[in-house]
């Protein structure tokens, strides 16, 4: 009896042994084990765990996306080397840990997380895709930014909370109606970088939340005939440029913030009509620039409608 059982044993171990080598096989790529979807993509197909639970993400709209759907992934790419979180999404990412920048991911830190979704940018990865997708199967969006709420219902879709999505996205739809905004009202957004100032247009993320909230932009800032229409420069010396019936102005990083305190200590900003009334607001860059999802929209609607409304 004993023999017996022992030999029966063995042969499950053997089946197992050779499941595992067959699911390892599959032309290099990685395959999601147990009940999968298949989710069409920016690089193609991908099938995908029915519920994912270990997901990393490698933009920061993605950290939006999971957040916003009550998510918290196990591992993400930072904007910049040991840069901290977005302080908009609270605790929700405390356990998460850094896998190099958005434009240069650590493969093998990626890989020690054992993740079975990777969800990234063809805008910014799409060199490492073949690499990430033999690690655990991978779904990327197209672009950044001016297709925000699309690319949170793939993301949603990859996750299996597509459902969830589009309810999120339809009341931020309704609440940016709600707000009232008027054409007649221009918002200006300005964005202090690192030896630069860039002014942002209507196909940018907060430009497309403010147009969706009904106001309207200084005509500089339409970008009207630029193939480009996310954001344009903006010298010193047409500062004027960033006038506007309110102002909203954001810095990135540390020598940026540098760069707009000194420019918004000097005369030409501070002769700005919008300056002078007191309609100039210093808001959160997290919120207003790289958020890039549902969550970070609200936070912007919030700011449109204590200061743009008054």
């Amino acid at each position: 009896m004993t023999f017996r059982l022992v030999r029966a044993a063995a042969a499950v171990l053997l089946s197992t042994v050779a499941l595992a080598a067959c699911g390892a096989s599959g032309g290099g790529d990685q395959t999601a084990e147990g009940p999968t979807r298949t989710v069409k993509h920016a690089m193609g197909e991908t099938k995908v765990p029915e519920t994912p639970k270990r997901v990393v993400v490698l933009d920061t709209d993605k950290l939006d996306s999971m957040v916003s759907l009550g998510l918290s992934p196990v591992g993400a790419a930072q904007a910049s080397q040991n840069q901290a979180w977005p302080k908009y999404l609270g605790s929700a990412l405390d356990a998460t840990k850094p896998v190099g920048t958005l434009q240069a991911p650590n493969l093998e830190a990626i890989a020690a997380l054992k993740p079975d979704l990777i969800l990234g940018s063809k805008f910014r990865q799409e060199q490492f895709y073949d690499k990430l997708n033999r690690i655990a199967p991978t779904v990327f969006t197209e672009k950044v930014g001016t297709t925000w709420k699309e690319n949170f219902l793939l993301d949603a879709e990859a996750l299996g909370k597509k459902t969830q999505a589009e309810k999120l996205l339809a009341d931020y739809q309704s609440r940016a109606r709600s707000l009232g905004g008027s054409e007649t009202v221009k918002v200006s957004i300005i964005r202090f970088m690192p030896g630069k100032i860039r002014m942002y247009g209507p196909e940018s993320f907060s430009g497309i939340v403010v147009g969706d909230a009904g106001f309207g932009r200084p005509e500089p800032q339409q970008l009207n005939g630029a193939a480009d229409r996310r954001f344009g420069e903006l010298s010193q010396e047409n500062l004027p440029q960033a006038d506007g019936d309110v102002l909203f102005y954001t810095a990135y990083g540390d020598q940026a913030a540098q760069d707009q305190a000194a420019v918004t200590a000097g005369p030409l900003w501070k002769n700005l009509p919008v300056v002078k009334g007191g309609r100039a607001h210093d808001v959160d860059d997290e919120t207003w620039m790289t958020g890039i999802g549902v969550t970070a929209a609200g936070k912007i609607l919030d700011d449109l409608e204590k200061y743009a409304k008054s």
